[in-house]
């Protein structure tokens, strides 16, 4: 059922996926996501963002970074493949609402992906729409062209002004804070050190700021208590009360230093995962 129609590579360990689930089409709406299981028997449960989606011929795209075994294997499937399950869509939509001023948008890396149904939500109740997408450079910029269909605007910054502008997303940020229309609401997805600074030059001008802690998702259905964060000084789940909060409550560094609690164990089952699909090309 969950045929794999279309993949393309879009930089360094990032992939894109169509995928048919019909249902999860029909319902999704920004801001959601959902958990894929590559074999129904086994296999642990992956939490991916829906970065698109067609409700009438029936897909989905999941974009993701192959950075553990699951999201190896995963890269490794082809065309014409099948997913064993996809659950969704799970989590809060984001609140879209219409506003007197721009909407900024900040993606940063793979991050810019879950921000496209984000984007195109805000323009569908009428809201201008800035779209800032930051990388360390040029090879790491994703769906620049998609949404240059969609936003009012789009600003690219990369750390080696490879692309764009020379600097980081906070650069455009300050500037729009401190212009003749400041933005009604900032958006920001992708590394938790850069939704930190989005949320630290916002908060000095007062502008209402949302985030997506999606990366710190684990189990994604509330069970395993992987994705706790502090917000406001409150315990909450980001898979069952997010993944969106308000970006001036979260406590970041929290969040960032038990983002490294399995980060070893990741990085060596991913090595292991590539070593043995080598070894297995070379037996063939």
């Amino acid at each position: 059922m969950y045929t794999i129609l279309e993949k393309k590579q879009l930089s360094a360990d990032v992939y894109y996926m169509k995928v048919t689930a019909p249902d999860i089409a029909k319902n999704r709406k920004a801001g959601q996501f959902v958990l894929v299981q590559l074999n129904i028997e086994f296999g642990e449960r992956i939490p991916l963002t829906i970065a698109d989606a067609d409700a009438d011929e029936g897909w989905i795209v999941l974009v993701f970074q192959a950075v553990g075994a699951t999201t190896y294997k995963l890269s490794q499937m082809k065309e014409g493949d099948s997913l064993g399950a996809i659950l969704g869509p799970l989590g809060n939509p984001s609140i879209v609402e219409k506003k007197d001023g721009p909407v900024y948008i900040v993606g940063g890396g793979i991050g810019v992906a879950p921000c496209y149904p984000i984007v195109q939500a805000h323009k569908a109740v009428g809201n201008k729409v800035v779209m800032v997408i930051a990388a360390r450079t040029k090879d790491l910029l994703i769906f620049v062209d998609e949404m240059k269909k969609v936003a009012d605007e789009v600003i690219v910054m990369t750390d080696d002004g490879s692309a764009g502008r020379q600097g980081v997303s906070t650069v455009p940020l300050k500037e729009a804070c401190e212009s003749q229309c400041p933005p009604a609401e900032v958006i920001a997805i992708g590394p938790p050190i850069m939704m930190k600074f989005c949320a630290l030059t916002t908060k000095e001008y007062n502008v209402p700021t949302t985030v997506s802690l999606n990366t710190i998702m684990i189990d994604g259905t509330g069970m395993c208590g992987g994705c706790r964060v502090a917000i406001g000084g409150e315990t909450k789940f980001v898979c069952v009360d997010g993944p969106e909060f308000d970006a001036h409550q979260v406590d970041w560094d929290n969040m960032m230093m038990r983002m490294k609690s399995f980060k070893a164990r990741e990085t060596e089952d991913f090595h292991k995962c590539k070593m043995q699909s080598a070894a297995d090309n070379l037996a063939k």
